[in-house]
């Protein structure tokens, strides 16, 4: 009898976004594949990425916790944040095990992988490249701003961001991942500090616009004040195709649904507003637009509506292919 062919899933990105539309995806029978980014250097990961000379381990810690299917106090162990302690507060448990399993495996890959095993992790987690990178952002008016963590506080609108060292190399698994596809999921998450500094890895981005596989990509609800200030929807897949070489987005999924007027006056203090919907602009260009009440309301905070997101991404594997 023949074994069915589980459909394979890729994820890109970071930040907090990723983790929530995981925790939708893992209840189907699917092969998941997070790619997460390493370019982070503020924080607990910024501090272990300084003093031990480790890739950053705090968006693949939040991806692990969200994948993991062990009992829900091992994972609020892991992701329990020290409060004060000299030189332990702000860290968090899971950040220093997966320093010290890279300490004791000699890699962060292999850290990763026994971590995952230790969590019952549903998938695969796959650092962008398995050093740490940093990354600069070129704003309209010239000036070069370097380091993720201090990308959004610079004052000024991006037009570029970009990676060093130049010579990255991914993670063969990587590769064999987005070839192997049957969906690429782009987002949701920070548009250049999340998102792009995975793409722009030498490779990842090459082969994500030759995979055969359907290109999602889940357009963020609100906007984000150092980075995508009065960005509208359209604006949002420039910045991936400007940045990628190519048109490579078959699928963009545009919430529609309607925000209270009191979370948008408290996202408003941020400079946050409602990512505008000119999604029309996009059928031009072959894109697919889904528009769908994708929200959900954690603590008066934005997220994603996991469940909703997630069952709709699987509709887009199962539907049959447009004649």
């Amino acid at each position: 009898m023949s074994v069915k062919h589980q459909p394979k899933i890729v994820i890109i990105g970071g930040g907090t976004g990723l983790p929530v539309l995981l925790r939708g995806l893992k209840q189907y029978a699917i092969d998941i594949t997070a790619i997460v980014t390493v370019a982070d250097d503020g924080g607990s990961s910024g501090r272990l990425r300084d003093e031990l000379d480790i890739p950053p381990p705090g968006d693949v810690r939040n991806v692990l916790a969200a994948l993991s299917d062990v009992e829900p106090l091992i994972v609020e162990l892991f992701q329990h944040r020290f409060k004060n302690g000299n030189g332990l507060s702000g860290h968090s448990l899971g950040n220093l095990i997966l320093a010290a399993l890279t300490s004791i495996t000699g890699d962060f890959v292999k850290a990763i992988r026994e971590m995952s095993k230790v969590l019952k992790v549903h998938g695969q987690v796959l650092p962008a490249a398995n050093k740490s990178v940093v990354l600069h952002a070129e704003m309209e008016d010239g000036v070069i701003v370097s380091g993720e963590s201090k990308i959004p506080y610079s004052g000024k609108r991006i037009k570029k961001v970009f990676l060093t060292p130049e010579n990255i190399e991914p993670l063969p698994e990587t590769i064999e991942a987005i070839r192997s596809a049957d969906l690429i999921v782009i987002g949701p998450g920070s548009l250049y500090t999340s998102i792009l500094p995975n793409l722009l890895v030498p490779k990842i981005g090459q082969e994500v616009c030759q995979a055969k596989a359907k290109k999602v990509y889940i357009c963020n609800v609100m906007t984000q004040a150092g980075e995508t200030l009065h960005y509208t929807v359209s604006d949002h897949v420039k910045a991936l195709h400007d940045h990628m070489g190519c048109l490579f987005l078959d699928v963009v999924v545009v919430n529609n649904g309607h925000i209270p007027e009191e979370i948008q006056k408290r996202y408003a203090e941020e400079l946050a507003e409602p990512v505008k919907d000119d999604s029309d602009r996009l059928i031009d260009l072959g894109i697919q637009v889904i528009r769908d009440n994708i929200v959900s309301y954690e603590d008066h905070v934005i997220r994603h509506d996991t469940k909703k997101v997630a069952s709709l991404l699987i509709s887009l594997i199962t539907a049959p292919p447009s004649s």
